[in-house]
């Protein structure tokens, strides 16, 4: 049940937001195995003079995600993965031809499972009823 906030900076696409919240919902799926079905994207695009980079407005496409997963649900390698394809696509859809921002960020924050969940229960309460179950 990830959620992944976006930040955006730049000249974009009316549409943009919508391609990129499906893809960055298939790299969760597909990088770090979480589930489409809740998988939450919130995209927000910041007006021309909100995002400065070195204290100065900043003039280039530029993008902030940052991903919440359950602590310990995934490897190092799985997190570089994602990283790594996240900052791709971003890059690919925002600065395809052009300038790009090297203070482009995707972060991947863990919390505990006790911390969070959806649907009116955490992740740890999750985690106990499937461990309850597999034993009887």
């Amino acid at each position: 049940m990830p959620t992944l906030q976006l930040k955006l900076a730049g000249p974009l696409d009316e549409a943009l937001p919508a391609v990129l919240a499906e893809e960055l919902t298939r790299l969760s799926t597909e990088q770090l195995g979480k589930r489409q079905d809740v998988t939450a994207v919130m995209v927000e695009i910041l007006p021309q003079g909100r995002w400065f980079i070195g204290g100065r407005p900043n003039t280039q496409p530029t993008a902030w995600l940052e991903i919440s997963i359950t602590a310990g649900t995934n490897t190092e390698m799985q997190k570089a993965a994602f990283v790594e394809a996240a900052h791709a696509t971003l890059r690919r859809h925002l600065a395809e031809g052009q300038g790009w921002s090297e203070a482009s960020y995707v972060i991947v924050r863990e919390l505990p499972a006790t911390d969070w969940g959806y649907a009116g229960r955490t992740q740890r309460a999750r985690q106990q009823a499937r461990d309850v179950a597999s034993v009887l």
